[in-house]
């Protein structure tokens, strides 16, 4: 599974991993948009926008990981800004381009003061 960067290979994990991995997809649709307080129409809008691509389980139901519900829940807070859902998810995924852009700097430069 590929979103904004993160992969997960859930093959092999235990019980125990899967609880512990936030990439697993461990919720349904109904209960990510009953936890969220969303609508299931408003986490395809999710993914028709590709904030949160879903795995499918072997019946083709969609399937969150707790990442994908964190992502989904910073675009209800901007949808009920007033912020349009094409538009939010856009914000979300250049705040996550600029996280990983700077935890790469923050380990370039531990490596390079290391290097001196």
């Amino acid at each position: 599974m590929l979103t904004h960067g993160r992969t997960t290979d859930t093959a092999g994990l235990t019980a125990e991993d899967r609880l512990e991995d936030e990439d697993y997809p461990a919720y349904s649709m109904g209960a990510a948009a009953e936890m969220l307080g969303v609508t299931a129409t408003f986490l395809r809008a999710l993914g028709a926008a590709r904030l949160i691509e879903p795995k499918r389980s072997r019946g083709g139901h969609r399937r969150y990981s707790r990442y994908q519900l964190r992502l989904a829940a910073r675009a209800r807070e901007l949808v009920d800004q007033g912020t349009p859902v094409e538009a939010a998810c856009r914000i979300i995924i250049l705040e996550d381009q600029l996280a990983e852009a700077l935890r790469i700097n923050a380990e370039y430069e531990r490596e390079r003061a290391a290097g001196d």
